[in-house]
């Protein structure tokens, strides 16, 4: 009542009756107002928790894909994510996830408010798989494919699982499968120890979890997929680099092996993912370290001046490289400290472990002819087992050691002889010029014997089958191809491995009956046949004649052994050069496809291109194509040294599988299909196409995935010539690489299909979220009015005694509309939809503005507030609103963060190539870790559980900030330090250009 009114009553006393009337009236309406009031609080009470269970259900599948996105390879923490979830949104006490196998379902994850019960559960299932019948929820929704309900298990009579009911406590139970593809591969099993059902939207909302825990699965898979084939081919060119680059240094080393064996060392070490290695050389029992790489200083400093230098350098059988010796076999050890060398105190053992640190070794032996030459051994400092792959490798930088070694040797060998020979100087001069021209250093030898040796006939034959072909003559004595028999000395030569030494050869009728016709056919009668041997077998002999019946001195019979052994050396390297010059090639074509494989990994045109001509040129081949199967027909899709006739035929008409051509037939076969002659063979029937290509030879190898043909690889040569087996096992290697690259691009395109689906269901997501945001912000702006009426008039709404509870509902109304705003704004900038309103305002009065809005915030945490502000800041053209905004964002976050501290805001122009303004926010706050910085503008991201406890808020406010900074054409960024407070800059353009 008013003043006014109580002076009335004063005065007045024959109203009393009437103001008591007015008191019951006032009082009634009293009444009814608390009863509205109350029925308004319960309304907005309702609302909230609407509201609350809407964004805790949307902030968990949010959650989840969340997890979903940034865990795609670590499914298990997925699936926890989605069973505590459940748990938590269901009102529910247990939820497990059982992934099919077969007719059964086992147990992958689980979780309940009890530990103690879980971890019971748990092991109960590790021992038991949940068949598919009715016995079980599992077993009920794997059958129905649905979603099954049961309010209360006890109560019904097909619930066969007492035992985990037993544990867990549980009566009402849900059930939802995982549906991929219509089959069932899954099951969210939900339940609550009262029988109590679930709701509609539980059942809808854990049928959503099983379609993410879906995709979470066949994400996981494919990407899985993706990574292992991408891993290996990443892992086979960086071998093959490595042993390309060793094999390089070989080619190039003129007999030093030093380098080689570091390249050797820093390849192997390299790709094995060791720390450090060495390389011994063994003799007569004894290993001498001959080369180092990467040793710790300490165990380098003892290998130098150790015991076991040399003579002394015999090593204990119980060492690994004591093993290698005795055994021949290669030794790995996981944990060197546990080895018995090392558990008896040997002392190169114990140097190696607490000087060097090491832990793991690998130890490959260098075998050459069944004898060992020496070992490689790399070491790691921490216990982690080679891999079988590694191992292999090693073993193979272990033969090309060998390699290198016995290179090295003949190299030694031939500087010998020629250090020796000075007679042979201008014969060595010729083979150190062609080194890899055969047939020049032969010519060479044969001349340069003719005429050291004082012959006037010289020859050399080499074996093929039972013929002994003329690789090389000079003289006028006539020479052709020999049988391989025992009645020639050439043939007795090779056959027996030894040499002979004839006077007069037309005397031997007895003993060399073809050989002794030709001498007299020939005009010749002494022979001197020395065989070229290589490994204990005779690769040839060389041949000294003579018309006259004279011996060969001893010098010449040793210098024609000399020429011989020089031949056999150039015939090896010859071999060698050219089996390195093929492998290099093929090699370097792999890594070539391989590159264009990892440069364009999903186009699949280029790949195949370069695969085709790659093959092609490797392989001699004048065409190469690679058509893919596509419905029934084999369709041309890329292609080398094909006409525009031959390809138009193609393109018209299409290869069937079947037997009429070679590509057809591989395809129907999946076998490699070789045709030499395609006019000998009689089920080819492509002759239109033969005739316009041209060609005699084919091969075809089928491209094969999971047993099945997917395409061919076709070469064809127009000359009726075979391909050999060499490179057909090389074509099956590039129809290999061939299906690993479409393979590529089938799991990319699948994953792009996969985002795209995913990106859709974002967009939903944030147009429900605006949807939403905007019809609860009409009823809640009404609570905010309707409060603060009441709260700045209580008089005239008689709510005195109520002020401190409905600023409480003012303050939670309001921070629920700023909630909702910031959710808004975000789902308008995610939808495209955020309008930006752009003025042109004086920078100084807004940021006065904004300043004297926070002094409040400051205030609250006893915080000081300054500004920093450069003179005449000017004008700024953008929307001032959402600057406002920003700067209320970031100074309200400040103080919050703060206590008893300083807030500041700086602001100035900077002009560095265009024209902005930079404003900062520093406190002197918490701070924070980078690890906290990584997601600090994510939404819904906070710095960790316990800063959001402690200091609340939704981790909207900076993704926002950010994104509104963004869209201005600027950006947010953020320097901090744990416990000494954070620096936010805000950089726009001060044109306002966005």
């Amino acid at each position: 009542m008013s003043r006014k009114g109580a002076k009335s009553r004063t005065r007045i006393p024959g109203l009393r009756s009437t103001g008591t009337k007015g008191k019951a009236r006032v009082g009634r309406g009293r009444a009814g107002l608390e009863q509205k009031l109350g029925a308004r609080t319960r309304e907005l009470a309702e609302a909230r928790t609407h509201l609350s269970e809407a964004l805790e259900q949307q902030a968990a599948t949010s959650e989840v894909l969340k997890v979903i996105s940034r865990s795609a390879f670590d499914l298990q923490l997925v699936l926890d994510t989605l069973v505590e979830s459940a748990v938590r949104l269901c009102d529910a006490d247990h939820a497990w996830l059982f992934q099919r196998d077969g007719e059964f379902f086992h147990w992958v994850t689980s979780f309940g408010h009890a530990t103690d019960v879980r971890a019971q559960l748990r092991d109960y299932f590790k021992t038991r798989k949940v068949p598919v019948d009715r016995g079980s929820i599992t077993g009920r929704a794997a059958m129905e494919a649905q979603a099954v309900h049961v309010p209360d298990v006890l109560a019904d009579p097909e619930y066969t699982w007492s035992g985990a009911q037993k544990i867990g406590g549980y009566r009402a139970a849900l059930g939802a499968p995982l549906l991929h593809k219509g089959t069932v591969v899954g099951v969210i099993f939900v339940a609550k120890t009262v029988p109590q059902p679930f709701t509609a939207k539980q059942i809808e909302l854990v049928t959503t979890f099983a379609d993410q825990a879906v995709i979470a699965i066949e994400n996981t898979r494919l990407l899985n997929e993706l990574r292992h084939r991408t891993g290996d081919l990443s892992e086979l060119l960086e071998q093959q680099t490595a042993a390309s680059q060793v094999l390089e240094v070989i080619s190039s080393s003129t007999g030093e092996l030093e380098p080689v064996f570091q390249a050797i060392l820093a390849s192997a070490t390299r790709t094995c993912d060791a720390k450090f290695g060495l390389l011994y050389r063994i003799e007569n029992g004894s290993a001498r370290i001959i080369s180092k790489l990467g040793i710790p200083p300490a165990l380098a400093e003892y290998l130098k001046r150790g015991p076991h230098r040399p003579p002394l350098n015999r090593v204990s059988p119980l060492t690994p490289i004591g093993r290698v010796i005795q055994s021949r076999q290669l030794v790995h050890l996981a944990d060197y400290r546990t080895d018995q060398s090392y558990l008896d105190r040997d002392p190169i053992t114990v140097a190696a472990i607490e000087l060097g640190s090491i832990r793991t070794l690998l130890v490959v032996p260098m075998i050459k002819n069944d004898a060992l030459m020496g070992a490689i051994v790399i070491f790691r400092q921490e216990v982690r087992p080679f891999t079988d792959k590694q191992i292999e490798l090693l073993q193979n930088f272990a033969a090309q050691a060998v390699i290198a070694t016995e290179n090295a040797r003949l190299l030694h060998e031939l500087r010998e002889s020629l250090q020796q020979q000075t007679a042979t100087a201008d014969m060595l001069k010729v083979i150190s010029r062609s080194t890899f021209d055969l047939q020049v250093v032969l010519k060479t030898l044969v001349e340069s014997a003719a005429q050291l040796c004082d012959a006037y006939d010289s020859a050399i034959w080499r074996p093929d089958g039972d013929r002994l072909l003329l690789v090389a003559h000079h003289g006028p004595i006539p020479a052709e191809t020999l049988p391989l028999i025992r009645g020639t000395v050439a043939g007795r030569t090779v056959l027996d491995g030894r040499a002979f030494h004839i006077a007069d050869l037309q005397t031997e009728d007895a003993e060399f009956p073809e050989s002794s016709e030709n001498a007299r056919s020939w005009g010749f009668r002494s022979l001197l046949c020395v065989p070229l041997m290589r490994e204990g077998v005779a690769i040839g002999t060389i041949a000294l004649r003579r018309r006259e019946s004279q011996l060969f001195t001893e010098r010449q019979v040793a210098l024609l052994q000399t020429f011989a052994d020089q031949a056999v050396i150039a015939i090896e390297n010859a071999r060698l050069f050219n089996e390195l010059r093929e492998s290099l090639q093929q090699q370097t074509a792999t890594a070539n496809v391989l590159r264009v494989i990892s440069r364009s990994t999903f186009d699949l045109k280029t790949v195949l291109n370069t695969l085709v001509e790659s093959v092609a040129r490797l392989c001699e081949s004048d065409m190469a194509a690679i058509p893919r199967l596509i419905g029934s027909d084999l369709h041309q899709f890329a292609s080398y040294g094909y006409t525009p006739d031959f390809q138009e035929f193609l393109e018209r008409h299409p290869i069937v599988p079947g037997r009429g051509t070679a590509a057809g037939r591989a395809a129907l076969e999946g076998i490699i299909v070789h045709i030499p002659d395609v006019f000998a063979d009689p089920e080819y029937t492509l002759t239109e196409g033969q005739r316009i290509a041209g060609y005699r030879t084919l091969l075809a190898v089928p491209l094969m995935r999971e047993g099945a043909a997917i395409g061919v690889l076709v070469m064809a040569r127009i000359a009726q010539r075979r391909f050999t087996p060499k490179q057909m096992e090389l074509a099956s290697t590039f129809a290999d690489q061939a299906v690993i690259a479409i393979e590529n691009v089938r799991l990319f395109e699948e994953i792009q299909d996969k985002n795209r689906q995913l990106e859709l269901a974002s967009q939903h997501k944030s147009q429900f979220v605006a949807n939403m945001s905007h019809e609860l912000r009409t009823p809640l702006n009404a609570i905010i009015g309707l409060t603060e009426m009441m709260v700045t008039n209580p008089a005239r709404f008689e709510t005195k005694k109520a002020q401190e509870p409905l600023q409480r509902v003012n303050r939670a109304g309001t921070h629920l509309l700023g909630l909702i705003n910031q959710i808004l704004d975000l789902s308008k900038i995610e939808a495209g939809k955020l309008e930006l309103t752009s003025q042109t305002v004086q920078l100084a009065p807004l940021i006065d503005e904004v300043i004297g809005t926070a002094r409040q915030l400051a205030e609250q945490n006893k915080n000081s507030l300054a500004v920093e502000a450069q003179e005449n800041l000017g004008t700024i053209t953008l929307d001032p609103m959402r600057l406002r905004q920003i700067l209320l964002n970031l100074l309200s976050n400040a103080c919050k963060f703060t206590k008893q501290g300083e807030v500041k805001l700086r602001a100035r122009r900077v002009r560095n190539g265009r024209d902005w303004i930079e404003m900062a926010v520093a406190d002197t706050g918490i701070g924070m870790t980078a690890e906290q910085q990584s997601n600090l503008f994510e939404e819904f991201s906070q710095a960790d559980r316990t800063t959001a406890q402690r200091f609340g808020g939704t981790g909207l406010g900076l993704a926002i900030t950010r994104k509104l900074a963004r869209m201005m054409g600027g950006d947010v960024t953020v320097t901090s330090e744990p416990g000494k407070g954070s620096v936010f800059t805000v950089r726009l353009p001060g044109s306002g250009d966005s």
